[in-house]
């Protein structure tokens, strides 16, 4: 289900990244193990959860709050264009900001504009076609294993926003009309994730799909999962509040982090990723 697992195929045309841009020794992208995946969710969650916290306690507004995160967001994707090879902690920083960002985007078309969950839903996942099309024919690859240059960087953190963005819209819209619930619409979605893997592992289905198809179903999944433990009882929660959810999920992401900085236990060999891996 990854596009980053050793000898995983990918679709012809993919495996050989073209020669553009400064070329970096070290990959972008950590590798696509466990840790990944738990810690891609946990920040999913964190995504629904502080963006609620954050609108709630700041007293911005919707839009005010979508501003300043957005601004914070692109400091911290500066930073992680002028590092020379993944660093977990920036890494991962931005992957939880452009969670909470990517969520405030969908909430502010909806809440604030009035667009249809239909109509953000469509549009994101045109969006994000279209950034996957001018990314591949930019560089003949869509693997994460070959961010390695300013480039493809900003293809792959563009992907990332509107997956996020999508997945957000998405899951908001079947969670609205089907109304499962939070742990019934949580466990839809991880099946939706369990029948990519069955896909990719049994079917053959590319590596590289079905990599990005997993990604944007973990933000519905994240969300559910957090909506089910921030969310008061008499709606279907735990109650426990968007604030000790928050900190727990950010806890445990912590954790984690500093565990693959010590251990370096997803980081890419350099000697592997050669023009002919996967």
């Amino acid at each position: 289900m990854t596009a980053d697992i050793p000898g995983a195929v990918e679709a012809p045309g993919t495996s050989c990244p073209a020669p553009t841009g400064r070329r970096l020794r070290w990959n972008k992208v950590p590798e696509v193990t466990a840790y990944f995946w738990v810690i891609k969710v946990l920040c999913t969650t964190v995504g629904e959860t502080a963006a609620d916290l954050l609108n709630e306690k700041l007293g911005l507004g919707l839009t005010g709050v979508s501003l300043l995160m957005s601004v914070v967001l692109v400091a911290v994707l500066v930073a992680q264009f002028r590092t020379r090879a993944y660093r977990p902690g920036i890494y991962w920083l931005a992957v939880a900001l452009i969670s909470i960002v990517g969520t405030l985007i969908s909430d502010n078309l909806t809440d604030n504009l009035g667009v249809p969950l239909e109509t953000s839903t469509i549009a994101f996942a045109v969006v994000l076609a279209v950034v996957f099309v001018a990314w591949y024919r930019s560089e003949r690859t869509l693997s994460i294993h070959h961010v390695d240059t300013p480039r493809r960087e900003s293809f792959y953190w563009l992907a990332v926003l509107f997956t996020f963005a999508l997945g957000t819209a998405a899951g908001d819209l079947v969670a609205e009309r089907m109304d499962l619930g939070y742990w019934l619409s949580a466990g839809l979605f991880a099946l939706a994730i369990a029948a990519v893997a069955v896909a990719h592992f049994a079917l053959g289905l590319d590596a590289v799909w079905s990599f990005w198809i997993a990604y944007i179903l973990t933000r519905p999944l994240g969300a559910s999962i957090g909506d089910y433990l921030s969310q008061p009882t008499a709606d279907g929660g735990l109650g426990l509040g968007t604030v000790i959810t928050s900190v727990l999920f950010l806890a445990v992401i912590l954790g984690l982090v500093v565990f693959l900085t010590v251990t370096r236990r997803d980081v890419a060999d350099p000697e592997r990723l050669t023009p002919q891996a996967s």
